[in-house]
């Protein structure tokens, strides 16, 4: 085929362990030529570098992402210039002012760079969270209703706000002026507030629709400098240098999980040297509690920072997070961080429990097999980790999931849903909704949240599988598993690791690369603590090359490693392997095809 892959699928495997067509991540064979003389690149690197998109004149960019290259004018905003105006005014004026962020680790980095910002200039700004558990998502009229009798007189939503209609209706009322710093997908019609800076608002053109709000916070933070030039506030005051908060910035872009391409990607690829200095009280208390250590990368920020941070919203006090990052205080910081993975560690306990209830649910209804979504309920389930209860169960039974904890003593139940590509499962959610089955509920794509009557749950179900059926059929026909390069166990090494590192940092819209292993001998498997397994992976090269496959203990993927057995082809991404200090690597297992297994 055109692309490089075969009708057989890549290494011939049509169903691998998991189900899927291996496919050769396809690159245009001249960009892949003019990326190798132009930037001087290997040609598995400069394959991977054209595969992801990039063009034979954008590759120095991309290798190299610059903020002076590619920070975009902030007037290209919507309200962006008039925000900047209210803030500024009512800095001068110093008009009583609150923070109102959303309970996630964008929410708190999106606040905290304000309070910074205004605290340099002489304001100390407070924040309200919402509690998830009694309050809900976003701005309500309860909740503003007590920050107008608290005193303030403007309040600036960030990472929510956008549609919260009634929310900001009600403001109106009670005079409390807003502002609204957002990224969330929205209705066309806008609501009356001072200013509402969205890049997916209808009509706004600045192109840069993938930041999360903490990237849409920085922009606002360069129109701040802007605006209080203009009016000579730092003839006495020094200008702050927003470099300084980049690592909020990208921290919020990491774990909102948005696609790293463009001026998203210089923001983040800057933020994370920022970070690694480690100079946000904060992060560096959470850092060191969490035992973690070295240079910053997106591992730091997604899996050791991101869920301690978020533990706070899901079953804690949900202002945690937004007060670690914002504190100067060292022992503040100390006491937050450690409530905080004091809190990670229940919210991982209580994770574990519903995740395999859920299984065993799923696994014993015979009709989930041929469903176009996954969908379990069950009494009692705690509604902040139900989301990530999802996830892992979309990545289980690889199609949509729905997981829903019901309340009795309320009778409600609440929702959390994650998809695939291919699969618009907030589109569903929301004709669900206007179907009257749903109290509430909405989403994008990829994933949804709802809230529904528990006697009504049985016909959501069949609904949603109705309504995803053929999105479904024809998504898991195209599942597949891209391989970026294909390597021996003796060339999967710490030179290769770090040639591919220049493509970092890597998430949506640059996806870690993907290598293959043909034809591999298992040795020593062992299974470990946490339902992991751990192998040795030898081949005709002479090479050894350790892997794991992560929660694999149970599924085909683990079984056929704990069988030994023949050879098998085996994909994965490498990962260092610094343990004593061997600078080595070793394969995260993504997927494992049996040459003897494979049917069309």
């Amino acid at each position: 085929m055109a692309d490089g892959t075969t009708p057989m699928g890549y290494l011939g495997v049509t169903r691998s362990l998991t189900g899927r067509l291996w496919r050769e991540r396809p690159a245009d064979g001249e960009t892949v030529r003019r990326h190798q003389l132009g930037l001087g690149l290997s040609e598995p690197l400069a394959r991977a570098l054209a595969s992801r998109g990039i063009g034979p004149d954008d590759g120095a960019n991309y290798l190299n992402p610059t903020l002076k290259a590619l920070f975009p004018d902030p007037s290209s905003f919507l309200d962006m210039d008039l925000a900047a105006e209210i803030l500024i005014d009512a800095l001068v004026s110093d008009r009583p002012m609150t923070i109102f962020a959303d309970y996630d680790v964008d929410g708190a980095s999106s606040a905290a760079q304000l309070v910074r910002w205004f605290r340099t200039l002489g304001k100390e700004l407070p924040i309200y969270v919402p509690d998830r558990m009694t309050e809900g998502y976003g701005p309500s009229p309860a909740a503003f209703k007590r920050i107008r009798e608290s005193g303030a007189e403007l309040v600036v939503t960030v990472d929510c706000g956008a549609a919260a209609y009634e929310a900001l209706a009600h403001a109106e009322e009670i005079g409390l002026d807003v502002v609204v710093i957002d990224h969330h997908l929205m209705r066309d019609e806008i609501p009356k507030v001072a200013a509402l800076v969205n890049p997916n608002r209808p009509g706004c053109t600045s192109g840069q629709g993938v930041l999360a709000a903490a990237g849409v916070a920085f922009v606002l933070l360069a129109a701040l400098n802007r605006e209080a030039r203009k009016r000579g506030l730092f003839e006495t005051t020094p200008e702050p240098d927003l470099r300084q908060w980049l690592d909020l910035a990208a921290l919020g872009a990491i774990c909102d999980v948005t696609q790293l391409v463009g001026f998203n990607r210089a923001l983040t690829t800057q933020g994370l040297k920022v970070m690694s200095a480690w100079k946000n009280p904060g992060l560096k208390a959470l850092l060191e509690v969490a035992k973690g250590s070295g240079p910053a990368g997106v591992f730091h920020a997604g899996f050791i920072l991101g869920p301690r941070i978020n533990a706070g919203g899901r079953i804690g006090r949900s202002d945690l997070g937004a007060r670690l990052l914002s504190t100067d205080d060292p022992a503040e910081a100390a006491e937050l961080a450690a409530e905080l993975d004091a809190l990670n560690a229940s919210r991982k306990e209580v994770e574990r429990e519903i995740f395999e209830e859920a299984i065993r649910i799923v696994d014993r209804e015979s009709n989930q097999d041929d469903a176009a979504l996954t969908f379990v309920a069950a009494d009692g389930w705690h509604p902040g980790v139900i989301g990530i209860v999802a996830s892992r169960l979309r990545e289980r039974y690889r199609k949509p999931a729905l997981v829903i904890g019901v309340d009795r003593a309320a009778n409600i139940g609440k929702g959390s849903g994650r998809s695939q590509t291919g699969v618009n499962l907030g589109r569903a959610v929301q004709a669900a909704f206007d179907e009257g089955l749903l109290l509430a509920g909405g989403g994008h794509a990829m994933a949804a949240g709802l809230s529904v009557r528990p006697d009504t749950i049985p016909d959501l179900r069949a609904f949603l599988n109705e309504r995803l059926a053929a999105e479904t059929e024809t998504a898991t026909a195209e599942d597949g598993l891209d391989i970026d390069a294909l390597v021996t166990t003796g060339g999967a090494d710490r030179g290769l690791w770090q040639a591919f590192q220049a493509l970092a940092p890597f998430g949506p819209g640059n996806p870690e690369p993907m290598f293959a292993v043909a034809d591999v001998r298992i040795e020593r498997p062992m299974a470990l603590r946490g339902g992991h397994v751990r192998v040795t992976l030898t081949d005709g090269s002479g090479g050894r090359l350790k892997a794991v496959a992560w929660r694999a203990e149970d599924t085909e993927i683990g079984k056929r490693l704990m069988s030994e057995g023949g050879a098998v082809h085996v994909a994965g991404r490498l990962k260092p392997d610094d343990w004593q200090g061997r600078e080595s690597v070793e394969l995260e297992i993504e997927d494992v095809a049996d040459p003897r297994r494979m049917v069309g």
